[in-house]
């Protein structure tokens, strides 16, 4: 047996971790996207397959029985090319998705959004000093709307386009904890903060220091689940998956 893991999440790692404690071979693939990945245990390859046929043509020729696609909840991408190449394949695909926040203490009292863009035209609207936590790949939706707005961006990784002049990059990673999120929100004097639906515990921290100085927050939704795809929510139930 051979899985192939995609994603540098913190379940995909979790994953991989207890895969190889039950012997099963496994293959973790990250997108490459930054530059310095936390790397999970096992075989770890970097970088694209080459859309559908070219993720098809790897499952087949390195004999994966199961792939689980435990990827961040914003890249679609890579997930509905797994639906297709697995498919072609014949190969048993499951989705491992944290759940988000939407059933969060608070989340009945957020701006929720369908996109990058409505988050950047309501938060040019909602302050004039917003903390942006979308990720590095977004950020040219918001440059436009909120040029002159005194933006805080914390990202992992450089940007890739030119913030404009009033901004602050942040480079950090988390995880976050409650005191530091109060603080940094204090310090900059944050009015609003804009983040997206991401789930989990490790950024969780801003949403509740935000909810605390009483500031609005801006989330966009995650896109929907693809249809006739199984899902767990646990790297455990994931587990259970591919040895069952």
């Amino acid at each position: 047996m051979t899985v192939l893991v995609l994603g540098g999440t913190g379940e995909a790692r979790e994953l991989a971790l207890l895969l190889d404690g039950a012997g099963v071979e496994v293959v973790s693939s990250l997108a490459g996207r930054v530059a310095r990945p936390r790397l999970p245990v096992g075989e770890v390859r970097v970088g694209g397959f080459g859309g559908v046929d070219g993720l098809r043509d790897w499952l087949l020729a390195h004999g994966v029985t199961a792939v689980v696609d435990a990827t961040h909840p914003f890249a679609e991408g890579i997930s509905v090319n797994a639906v297709a190449a697995c498919a072609a394949a014949d190969v048993p695909l499951l989705r491992l998705a944290r759940p988000g926040w939407g059933e969060s203490p608070g989340a009945d009292g957020w701006h929720w959004v369908d996109d990058h863009d409505e988050a950047a035209a309501l938060t040019a609207r909602l302050g004039s000093r917003p903390f942006l936590t979308v990720g590095r790949q977004p950020l040219a939706h918001f440059t436009g709307p909120l040029a002159g707005h005194r933006v805080l961006a914390r990202v992992v990784d450089p940007p890739e386009v030119d913030v404009p002049e009033p901004w602050t990059v942040l480079l950090d990673r988390g995880p976050y904890d409650l005191a530091g999120e109060l603080d940094l929100l204090a310090g900059h004097a944050a009015d609003v903060l804009v983040t997206k639906d991401s789930g989990g515990s490790h950024t969780w921290p801003k949403m509740e220091a935000a909810g605390q100085r009483g500031l609005p927050v801006v989330v966009v939704r995650r896109p929907g689940a693809l249809s006739g795809v199984a899902s767990v929510a646990t790297a455990a139930e994931a587990l259970e998956w591919v040895v069952s």
